[in-house]
Formats: C-alpha cells, sequence, structure tokens
C-alpha cells in the first residue's frame, strides 16, 4: 500500500470541485454548435465508410503501391470505424437520440469490430469508467497477459487482435438470453462476410486463404498503438481498492493519463483515447471534437486547484513499460491510499 505521490490533491471536497468543473464544462458545450458536438466527428466516420470502395478497388492492382495503399485505406478505416465509432457510440456521444444511439452502437461494435454491445457497454462504461483504476474492478487487467513476456507482448501479442476478438464475443454470449445472442451473432457474421465477400467479389482475391490474409494484414494495420494505448493511460498509475476508493475528480486526475497529439491515432482512435483521456473520463458523454474543444477548461482548473493532471509521451511510456514490465504487467499493483479522500 503507497500513498499517492507527485501532486497535491486540491483544496475543498471532491463533489464540489467536481461540479465547479462540469460547469465550467456544460457552459463551453451550451455555447456549441451541433457541428462542434457531433458534426466533427460524424464527418470524420462518413469519410472513413466512403473511403472503403476506393481500399478495395486499389487491391484489385498488381502494383505493389496500389496494394499497399490499398491496405492503409482499409486497415485505417477499420480502426477510425471499429475503435473511433465504436467508442463514441457505446457512450452515446453520436447523436442526442437515444434511438439512433442504439442502431449506431450495434452497427459500430457488432457489425464493424465483430464483439457484443452489451458486453461493450458493460465492460466498457460501467466498469472501466464506473470504477476507474479499481482493483477488481474497473483497472484495465483484462489488458494483462502475466504468461507472456515483455517482448512477445508488446511486440507480438498486438497482432492477435483481429482474431481473439470475435472469439472473447462468442465466449461472452454464452451468458446472455437465447435471442439477444443469436441477434449479436448474425450481426458479427455478417460484419465478418461482408468483408470477406468484398474481397473475394470486388478486390478480386481468387483464393480463401488469400482474402481471410488480407482480412487479418488489414485490421492489424494499427494493432500495436490500440494495446499499448490501452495499457499506456492507466496501468502504472495509482491503483484504489473498491471499499476506498477517491472521490470521482481525485480518481480521474489521478489514474488517467493523456498522450500528446499524434495525427493518424487521433484520426482513427479519436482524441478521447489519445490526448483528451483525462476529460474523457470526467465527461464520457462529449464527443472527440469535443473534449478537445474543453481540454484548455479542464487542464486549466485542474491545475489551478492543484490536482494532477497527468501527460506523457507516447515514447515515454513504451519505454517505461519496457523496462518496468514485470512490476506493471505481472505483479499486482500497490493500493493507493488518499487519507480523507474516500
Amino acid at each position: 500500500m503507497e500513498a499517492a505521490r507527485d501532486a497535491p490533491l486540491g483544496n475543498g471536497g471532491g463533489e464540489a470541485l467536481l461540479g465547479e468543473l462540469e460547469a465550467l464544462v456544460r457552459d463551453v458545450e451550451r455555447a456549441s454548435s451541433w457541428w462542434e458536438r457531433h458534426g466533427v466527428d460524424c464527418a470524420i466516420l462518413a469519410l472513413s465508410l466512403l473511403a472503403l470502395p476506393a481500399g478495395f478497388l486499389c487491391l484489385r492492382s498488381e502494383n505493389v503501391l496500389a496494394l499497399g495503399l490499398g491496405i492503409t485505406i482499409l486497415g485505417m478505416s477499420h480502426y477510425t470505424l471499429t475503435v473511433k465509432g465504436s467508442h463514441l457510440a457505446t457512450h452515446g456521444a453520436l447523436t442526442e437520440s437515444k434511438g439512433w444511439s442504439k442502431i449506431w452502437e450495434l452497427f459500430f461494435v457488432e457489425v464493424c469490430s465483430a464483439f457484443s454491445a452489451e458486453y461493450a457497454k458493460y465492460g466498457h462504461v460501467k466498469m472501466h469508467h464506473g470504477y476507474t483504476n479499481v482493483l477488481g474492478l474497473g483497472d484495465s487487467s483484462t489488458w494483462r497477459l502475466p504468461f507472456l513476456n515483455r517482448f512477445v507482448y508488446m511486440f507480438l501479442a498486438p497482432l492477435l487482435i483481429p482474431i481473439i476478438t470475435p472469439l472473447v464475443a462468442v465466449e461472452r454470449l454464452r451468458k446472455v438470453e437465447l435471442r439477444s445472442a443469436v441477434c449479436t451473432l448474425g450481426l458479427i457474421s455478417l460484419g465478418l462476410y461482408a468483408h470477406y465477400w468484398l474481397l473475394r467479389n470486388v478486390s478480386g482475391f481468387r483464393s480463401p486463404s488469400s482474402a481471410l490474409l488480407c482480412m487479418f494484414v488489414s485490421r492489424s494495420l494499427l494493432a500495436h498503438p490500440y494495446l499499448h494505448v490501452n495499457i499506456f493511460q492507466h496501468i502504472g498509475l495509482p491503483m484504489f481498492s473498491r471499499d476506498r476508493k477517491p472521490r470521482r475528480i481525485h480518481m480521474m486526475s489521478l489514474g488517467v493519463l493523456n498522450l500528446p497529439r499524434l495525427p493518424v491515432l487521433d484520426w482513427a482512435f479519436g482524441h478521447s483515447l489519445i490526448s483528451c483521456h483525462v476529460e474523457h473520463h470526467l465527461f464520457p458523454w462529449l464527443s472527440d471534437n469535443m473534449c478537445l474543444k474543453v481540454k484548455p477548461v479542464v487542464s486549466g482548473f485542474l491545475r489551478e486547484k492543484q490536482l494532477p493532471y497527468n501527460e506523457d509521451s507516447y515514447l515515454a511510456r513504451f519505454r517505461l513499460f519496457l523496462n518496468r514490465y514485470e512490476e506493471f504487467m505481472v505483479q499486482t499493483p500497490p493500493i493507493t491510499e488518499l487519507v480523507g479522500l474516500q
């Protein structure tokens, strides 16, 4: 058990501080147009969908550069739809309509990502966001594979994500009612088969194995940063016990980290997963563009109140995890006690 380090924990009650910050963020939100609140991110997702025909047609060519371009387009579009799209849809941040939110959630999570929307919402929204860095609940432990050494985990394991994702989804379906399981399995199968069918009939792949290989390669394009980002922004930061967790504003300011802006990852994963992760955890209903817009407000408030605002570079976190892999990814992390703030 250890005490929190490096930064004071602010003045005043946690609920009062969060209420004050939320009022500032709501003011920015009310002053923003629909384009800022939802339009920018919807446009990025629409462009990714519209780029898909060009990607499939590029793969018809025997030119190596055209083939590489096709793989890149399909890979970038895949991650934009499955990571950015699924993340925003799961939080209901794409639209203010509950009906359309459900439709987009099923489309992005089940059809595009080959995963269960119900389990994604439970695991990510209810557990990870509700109990961020609380051991045994929202501590990102699903990303730990202690039987792998650091080099296998950091360099090779990400390539398994396209294969493991639908398998995990199918395993989770055993725990839901039959009607829901059948619907989810149908949508997942539709997304996977549509990708395969387009490669065979539009891109002209002659054999099933070559089409499946192309599916794997395009779906693995950003698998490494996807896994890395998911561990860099929480693991290695203070962890809390479920019965003595701090107030929400202290939990998020201590247990969440922002990476710098990275254009490719900003586009494919979204600001809320890269440079505005602290903002996203404090206000998960905001779209990526709105997280970026309120970032100066949130960072300024936390620093003014002497609360932590964690930031680090991708390369620095990568080196840190390689050097301290056993401590972060194998051993049980120590619990941080914040006296008087539970």
